[in-house]
């Protein structure tokens, strides 16, 4: 049977390392690497050591990739999405919300919703918005 994935995709500008590594330690995992020098994909010498393409593989599933923006493409970075974590497993989760919400900002508190769930948003340290949402029992 065939599958299809969605991953998040998230772009930076100049910090894609740092950030792919943050949230390697936030969530473990492999993380791969590949350049702009490596595929010969800029002529600029500035942008030889950008990440062209980067993904992270946790052991539980998760996949997030990213990359830097090129100097000659606009960057702006975007509050219309956000990357969403859900489940049941409460130590893991809140594990994450931790490590995510520190440096950053919390949008609202991880807390119990109106709906039985236990609820947060925050913005990381990189600008990337994050929902945490834990299944009620």
């Amino acid at each position: 049977m065939a599958t299809v994935s969605l991953n998040p995709y998230l772009g930076f500008r100049n910090t894609a390392r740092q950030a792919m590594e943050f949230y390697q330690s936030v969530f473990g995992g492999e993380l791969t690497f590949s350049t702009f020098e490596e595929f010969h994909a800029s002529e600029d010498p500035s942008e030889k050591d950008k990440i062209m393409h980067s993904t992270l593989v946790a052991k539980n599933g998760l996949n997030l990739m990213g990359s830097d923006t090129p100097n000659d493409m606009e960057y702006t970075p975007g509050t219309n999405f956000s990357v969403s974590l859900s489940g049941d497993n409460a130590e893991e989760l809140r594990d994450y919300w931790s490590k995510l919400s520190t440096g950053g900002m919390v949008a609202m508190p991880l807390e119990k919703a109106p709906w039985g769930d236990t609820f947060g948003m925050c913005v990381d340290k990189f600008g990337v918005s994050w929902i945490v949402n834990i299944t009620g029992k």
